[in-house]
C-alpha cells in the first residue's frame, strides 16, 4: 500500500511539473490587482477498485497431523508436494521406548491382579480389612486403565493419512523428540479439481473491504492464458503471524484441469459494491506529500484559501479525495503558481 501510495505522489508530481511547464504565462483580467482563474466544482464518481492479490494452491480441508504420544521420530515416509492416498503409512515412532512402557504396563497388571486375588483371600479370612483388600483392587483397575492407554497410543505412534491430499509442510524430521499433538505434517487433502484454494494475503485495508461470496478471476503461471473463475471462500480474523498480512481463501473452479498444490497464481477479486468518492482535476494539486495535498477554493467570485486534502488513487483525468473537502466546493484548476493566500481572484465565465 505504501509503495502504491508513493507512486501516486511521484505521477502526481510529474503531472504538475508538465503543468507548471505550460503554463508559463499568467491570465489577468483588465483589473491588474485580479488574477484570472479557472474553476471546477468538486463532484462524487462511483468508483469500483478491483482488488489484485497472488499467492499459492492448498485444497479446502487442511490437516495437520501428529502422534498422539511423545517419542522420537524414527522414520517420514513422505516429502513436502508429494501425493498420499488414504490410509498410507506417513510417518513413526521408534517403538523402543514405547514397547518398554508396554511391558512394563503389562507387568503392573499381573502384579497388582496378584495383590487383588490374595487380599480378597484374605479378606475372606479375616486377615486384611476391607479397606486394604479394595485398595488392592483400585490399583489393578488403575494398571488396567494404564495398559489400555498405553496400548491405545501405541496405534498413534504411527501417521497415517486420513484422505488423498498433498503434503503440503513437513514440520518434524527424522530423530527429533516431540510430544503428543505437535504437527510433525500438514496435508492438504482432495477429493477433486473444485477443492483447491488460492490461498492470497491482502492489507487490512482490502481485507475491510472484502466479503465472502465475492467473484474472482484466477491465472495460474502454469496454464498460461487461461482464465478461471472462483469467488472469496473464507478470510481469516486475525493476521498471518509469519507476514502480518490477513488471509484469504478463494476457491477456484479448474474444470478439467488438475493443477498441484504450490502452484503460484493471480487473482483479481471484484468490488462487492461501488463506493461513492469525492473527484477533482489533478490540475487543481498545487502540493503533494505522499497522500496529503493542497489545493486552492474559491470561496467567491474574488476570495481564495488553501486547504489540505487527504488524496487516494487517480485516473488520467481525476483524483479521489478521501478527506477535505464537499460536494459543490469550487477548485482553483489554473493559474495556481501566481496564488497565495492573499491573492484576489476573478473567475472566469
Amino acid at each position: 500500500m505504501k509503495i502504491k501510495k508513493i507512486t501516486t505522489a511521484l505521477a502526481l508530481s510529474a503531472a504538475l511539473v508538465s503543468c507548471g511547464q505550460k503554463e508559463k504565462k499568467v491570465v489577468t483580467s483588465t483589473d491588474d490587482n485580479l488574477t484570472t482563474v479557472k474553476v471546477v466544482k468538486v463532484s462524487t464518481e462511483e468508483i469500483r477498485d478491483s482488488i489484485k492479490v497472488d499467492g499459492l494452491l492448498a485444497t479446502e480441508n487442511e490437516a495437520k497431523l501428529s502422534f498422539k504420544t511423545s517419542g522420537v521420530i524414527d522414520r517420514i515416509y513422505v516429502k513436502e508436494g508429494e501425493f498420499v492416498k488414504k490410509g498410507q503409512l506417513l510417518a513413526a515412532l521408534k517403538m523402543t521406548e514405547i514397547s518398554s512402557q508396554l511391558e512394563q504396563a503389562k507387568l503392573s497388571v499381573e502384579k497388582t491382579q496378584r495383590d487383588y486375588e490374595r487380599a480378597s483371600n484374605l479378606y475372606k479370612d479375616s486377615v486384611v480389612t476391607l479397606e486394604q483388600m479394595q485398595n488392592a483392587k483400585t490399583a489393578f483397575e488403575v494398571a488396567k486403565r494404564t495398559l489400555d492407554a498405553i496400548a491405545f497410543d501405541l496405534q498413534y505412534a504411527c501417521i497415517n493419512a486420513e484422505a488423498n491430499g498433498f503434503v503440503t509442510a513437513k514440520l518434524g524430521n527424522e530423530g527429533e523428540v516431540t510430544g503428543p499433538g505437535i504437527p510433525v505434517l500438514t496435508v492438504d487433502e482432495a477429493s477433486g479439481s473444485n477443492d483447491f484454494l488460492l490461498r492470497v494475503g491482502v492489507t487490512d485495508e482490502q481485507w475491510a473491504t472484502i466479503n465472502t461470496g465475492q467473484k474472482a478471476s484466477v491465472q495460474l503461471d502454469a496454464f498460461a492464458n487461461k482464465t478461471f473463475t472462483g469467488y472469496v471462500y473464507r478470510k481469516s480474523i486475525s493476521a498471518d503471524k509469519s507476514g502480518g498480512s490477513f488471509l484469504v481463501d478463494i476457491k477456484v473452479n479448474f474444470n478439467s484441469q488438475t493443477p498441484a498444490v504450490g502452484m503460484f497464481g493471480k487473482a483479481v477479486i471484484a468490488p462487492s459494491k461501488p463506493i461513492k468518492e469525492y473527484t477533482i482535476p489533478y490540475e487543481a494539486l498545487i502540493q503533494v506529500n505522499g497522500e496529503h495535498a493542497q489545493v486552492y477554493l474559491a470561496e467567491d467570485d474574488h476570495s481564495l484559501k488553501k486547504i489540505d486534502i487527504l488524496i487516494g488513487t487517480f485516473n488520467e483525468k481525476n483524483v479521489i479525495v478521501r478527506s477535505g473537502i464537499k460536494e459543490g466546493d469550487a477548485v482553483i484548476v489554473s493559474n495556481e503558481a501566481f496564488l497565495n493566500e492573499k491573492s484576489k481572484i476573478a473567475i472566469a465565465k
